[in-house]
């Protein structure tokens, strides 16, 4: 799977909004704020630790998750390069629209 799917998923979004809003957070922590089975959000971290936009730490017999900010900023630095090549196509079309209403 690849980052886009597993943010596609609303739960994983909501986890990683919550691992940014409070920081590391134990899987037991998470698990209390779904209404879903334990096995479903463990699936879903699986996922985001799967595609690195979770990093755990084991610590006894807890797992300790937090934000992979190092992945945040790769698609941070695509969704830019995505900006900038939209931005010139409209740039391209505003320069053709424009040439347009002077020929009129």
């Amino acid at each position: 799977m690849d980052i886009f799917e597993a943010l596609a998923e609303p739960t994983r979004r909501d986890i990683l909004e919550m691992l940014a809003d409070r920081g590391q957070l134990a899987a037991s922590d998470i698990y209390g704020h779904f209404p879903v089975s334990h096995p479903a959000i463990s699936q879903h971290l699986k996922v985001l630790r799967d595609t690195h936009l979770v990093e755990v730490e084991k610590k006894a017999q807890q797992r300790l998750y937090q934000l992979n900010t190092a992945k945040f900023s790769e698609v941070e630095t695509w969704f830019e390069q995505m900006k900038k090549l939209w931005n010139q196509r409209f740039d391209a079309l505003d320069t053709v629209l424009e040439l347009e209403k002077t020929k009129s």
